[in-house]
């Protein structure tokens, strides 16, 4: 598997407009991109490091996986994205050396990249997103 980059960094957080001023304010880094995913139930804000992104996700819904990690976990580091040419190859090459997978198949995420979440139980209880750029 060829990984790239560390494409982002997620964190969840109850409020992104709350969070802005941190980011903006104190880090100095602009936000790019705020979008909802609607069938991920979450809202999301981007900033631009090098090459690497912050992801900050906001939950919806209250039935949201994210909002299921706020209430468990608190905010704060939610998961790392890796990015890979080849996302399906990727999959089928983690799959085969033994670890679980949350998507099967890959499916469309935020800024319109392709993705898919290995399972915490198989990644040292790191949620980890692969994903391609299309």
């Amino acid at each position: 598997m060829e990984l790239t980059h560390i494409e982002h960094i997620g964190i969840a957080v109850k409020s992104i407009e709350e969070q802005l001023p941190y980011y903006e304010g104190v880090l100095g880094l602009k936000c790019y991109n705020i979008e909802t995913v609607e069938d991920q139930k979450v809202k999301t804000a981007f900033f631009q490091i090098g090459q690497t992104k912050i992801e900050l996700l906001e939950p919806t819904n209250e039935e949201s996986t994210v909002a299921k990690f706020i209430e468990k976990r608190g905010e704060g580091v939610h998961h790392i994205a890796f990015a890979t040419k080849n996302l399906e190859d990727a999959l089928q090459e983690v799959e085969a050396k033994g670890v679980r997978l949350i998507d099967a198949k890959p499916r469309a995420g935020a800024e319109g990249l392709n993705i898919a979440f290995l399972h915490p139980k198989s990644t040292g209880s790191v949620l980890t997103e692969l994903c391609e750029h299309p």
